[in-house]
């Protein structure tokens, strides 16, 4: 019999909070430069803004120190960066067109939120409860999805009827909807895994499952698709549709299902285009971007993708600093374009490191899905950190002209408060999956060398090393006793 030692992990918070006070220095200063660069002078309520931006961060620091202590150490100091910048800017642009009213409904939004994250860490403390709601969580989505259609509440912005009206606020059902057909796609794939890795028919080199068994998950995507596309959301619609392929993916690990998807996905958009006028002027915006014709169309000409191509191109290499170029030239800078107007004033270096913030959240959204014990929690962390992840490719590359422009926004960078609450939403249920997979697996019980319990076992109670209540209040290390 040998006793073995183990050192108890280290749980991270204190690198937490150190990147945090690294983010907060840089929300912090990005919102002083840009007053500086304008005025002349600090903003006179940067003290109040600082000091709101610290307390949001430092309570969400203390509830994952209670609630999840073992949660990643760095998504948190990341989007709290990400959000103090995105805050920063929109500050910056409303400074720029007179206006006051975007940066104040962002701080509101951020607290919301922030809110919202604390929520769900409080109750929800282990995130394999979820599965139990999978056809709740499929209701709901579609419930969710259908209420901008509804009369009365249901509005038209810019095209899209996506949005609902309750009283004086306005919300897109859609953000909260990918969070719930989520949670359903994940409780019904990890229930259908072996069904749908095994059965079904073989065609050349694919294999494909059975109608039936796929009946359930392909209604409630179709159906989320058929009204996206009703609501002119396309955005929201490929969001949703490589949602679903994604997780198909993890979830059978079939190669196969990556190439049928990206066939569909063309076959879609081609259709798509062909169909429907709104689908058609993108694309037209998209390859004709600088024809006269198209850039001078109203509405769904291609000035505002030109003009946030300039400004980029105007930023360089090291921009033209915080408060010195001209983002307020592009329509919806504060929203659909902020990173065209990031990568203006703060240039190319400064945008490959807003993007890779955004890589280092989806890459630690991931490594919680691959480090987490169960199935349920693999999927679902996989799923939420690829929707953060594809999120950003469509956006930057609508701005960029890889693809068409969609609509969607940057999380956590643009005016929205949608999007900031379903965000902030996700990172939550990622720091609940990740204190999950990165949480110590609990202690050996001790054995004898004939295979069977030591006769005193846990006789002299939890405090005493070497038994099975483990290590006392005081240690610093945990003993167990294992065979050789």
């Amino acid at each position: 019999m040998a006793v073995v030692t183990h050192e108890r992990p280290r749980t991270g918070r204190a690198a937490e909070l150190g990147l945090l006070v690294i983010a907060l220095l840089i929300a912090v200063g990005a919102y002083a430069q840009v007053a500086l660069a304008i005025d002349g002078e600090l903003p006179a309520d940067l003290a109040t803004r600082a000091g709101g931006l610290a307390v949001l961060a430092v309570v969400i620091h203390l509830l994952v120190r209670w609630k999840a202590p073992y949660a990643d150490p760095v998504i948190l100091p990341v989007v709290v960066a990400l959000n103090g910048l995105g805050l920063a800017m929109i500050y910056r642009i409303d400074l720029a067109t007179g206006e006051s009213g975007a940066a104040d409904r962002q701080l509101m939004w951020t607290l919301v939120g922030a809110a919202a994250a604390v929520a769900t860490l409080w109750v929800i403390r282990d995130h394999r409860v979820l599965r139990r709601y999978t056809y709740t969580a499929m209701v709901a989505g579609l419930v969710l999805l259908v209420l901008p259609l509804l009369p009365l509440i249901g509005t038209t912005i810019n095209g899209a009827r996506i949005w609902i009206h309750l009283g004086p606020l306005s919300f897109q059902p859609g953000e909260i909807a990918k969070i719930v057909l989520a949670v359903f796609f994940a409780g019904y794939l990890v229930t259908k895994r072996d069904t749908l890795t095994l059965a079904g028919p073989r065609i050349l080199w694919l294999q494909f499952p059975r109608i039936r068994d796929l009946g359930p998950i392909l209604l409630a995507w179709g159906t989320s698709i058929v009204i996206l596309v009703g609501q002119r959301d396309l955005g929201t619609s490929l969001l949703f549709f490589g949602l679903f392929v994604a997780m198909l993916y993890v979830a059978t690990e079939r190669l196969s299902w990556i190439l049928l998807g990206l066939v569909l996905f063309a076959a879609g958009a081609v259709a798509a285009s062909q169909l429907f006028g709104h689908v058609g002027a993108r694309f037209d915006g998209w390859l004709n971007a600088y024809d006269p014709e198209v850039y001078n169309r109203s509405p769904g000409g291609s000035g505002q993708l030109v003009s946030g191509q300039f400004g980029m191109a105007s930023g360089g290499l090291m921009g033209t600093g915080l408060g010195q170029g001209y983002p307020e030239t592009v329509p919806y800078a504060s929203s659909d374009f902020i990173i065209a107007a990031l990568g203006e004033e703060l240039g190319l270096v400064g945008l490959l490191v807003i993007l890779l913030l955004y890589l280092i959240v989806a890459e630690r959204g991931m490594r919680a899905g691959i480090g987490v014990r169960d199935g349920f929690g693999k999927l679902f962390a996989s799923g939420m950190a690829f929707v953060f992840a594809f999120q950003v490719f469509v956006v930057v590359g609508g701005i960029t002209r890889i693809i068409p422009v969609t609509g969607l926004t940057a999380p956590f960078l643009a005016a929205g408060g949608s999007s900031l609450v379903s965000n902030w939403i996700i990172i939550a249920l990622l720091l609940r999956i990740s204190d999950s997979a990165r949480r110590p697996a609990p202690p050996l019980e001790p054995i004898t060398d004939d295979g069977g319990r030591c006769p005193d076992d846990g006789a002299d109670g939890p405090g005493e090393p070497g038994r099975r209540g483990g290590p006392g209040p005081g240690d610093d290390s945990r003993t167990e006793v294992v065979r050789l």
